[in-house]
Parts: C-alpha cells; structure tokens; sequence
C-alpha cells in the first residue's frame, strides 16, 4: 500500500473481533513508531507501554467511562491492544513528538489491516487516577500523553473522497 491510500483510507475503527495482534504486526507497529522522527532526537523522552493484560484494559476503560459520566460506555471499544504512550514534561517537542509517533502507527496499522484508534480523553482520565498510571510502571517524570488501540476489525478501510479544501480554516500570508 502506498503511504497516500493509507493516508486517504485512515480511519478510526471502534469494532474489533477481539482477537489479538500477532507478534508480527506488533512488531511492525513499534518499527513505525521507531521511525518517527522526534524534536532534538530525544528518543528517550518518549516512553511506550503495550497492553494486553485484560484486566488492565478493563479497569482503564472503566476509569474513562467513569470519568465521561457514562459507566456502561466502553472507550477502547473492546481492543484487545492499547499502547499508551507517555513522555516527560520537560521536554519542549513532547505533545508533537507523541502524535507524530501515534500516526506513525496508526498509518502502519491501516497497512496491516488492523483497526485503530487514537485515543486521548481516556489518558486524560488516566491521568487523573494516579493508583491507576502507577499499574503502567513507568520510568520517573513520565506522565502518559496519548494511545492507540489496536486489534483485527471486520471493518474494511477503502478510499474517501477527501474535499480539497476539507474543513481548515486557511489563510496565505505573502
């Protein structure tokens, strides 16, 4: 697949058959997210953490779902993958060194097949439960900025007929 189909064909995928993500296509997810090219070359202020522990993934879905208000909503949709990524503070680039990493993967995984989903309000609830971010293990000063779920769909990515002019603003400066 070329890298613009994957780009045109991109979408979030909120249905998976539960079955999980070979250690092969794992595998080439945390490749793209090594290629991502990060702000002053500090690969090591970016921490990824995989998920596949069942009970984890429940007790952070019912986190986010108790923080939205919503205790019968599930924001993993039911993946039997996330990959949180966390950063440090002090870096500069952190926020767009984590998103620039995340569609990395998430470009690899529409290559793949696999659903995707990037997801940050459940981070963010995450966050807010310190008991819960210390189950990730993380290396000091990090804190978890954003993730992505990840499992076999029986949705299929096809083409969009992306509007040139989409739905930015824009204005030219000479």
């Amino acid at each position: 697949m070329e890298l613009k189909q994957a780009m045109n064909q991109r979408k979030s995928i909120r249905s998976y058959t539960g079955e999980p993500v070979s250690q092969e296509q794992l595998d080439a997810i945390l490749n793209a997210a090594y290629e991502a090219p990060i702000g002053m070359g500090r690969y090591d202020s970016i921490h990824l953490t995989v998920i596949t522990n069942k009970d984890l993934l429940a007790q952070i879905d019912a986190n986010a779902a108790q923080a939205f208000g919503n205790p019968k909503m599930h924001p993993l949709y039911g993946a039997p993958m996330l990959i949180v990524l966390s950063a440090l503070d002090e870096v500069v680039t952190s926020d767009a060194n984590v998103g620039i990493t995340l569609q990395n993967m998430s470009l690899q995984a529409v290559e793949l097949g696999l659903g995707q989903c990037l997801i940050y309000g459940a981070i963010r609830a995450l966050n807010a439960n310190p008991e819960l971010v210390a189950k990730l293990g993380l290396p000091k000063g990090f804190k978890p900025r954003g993730s992505l779920v990840l499992g076999p769909t029986t949705e299929v990515y096809a083409d969009r007929d992306v509007p040139q002019k989409h739905h930015f603003a824009m204005d030219v400066l000479d």
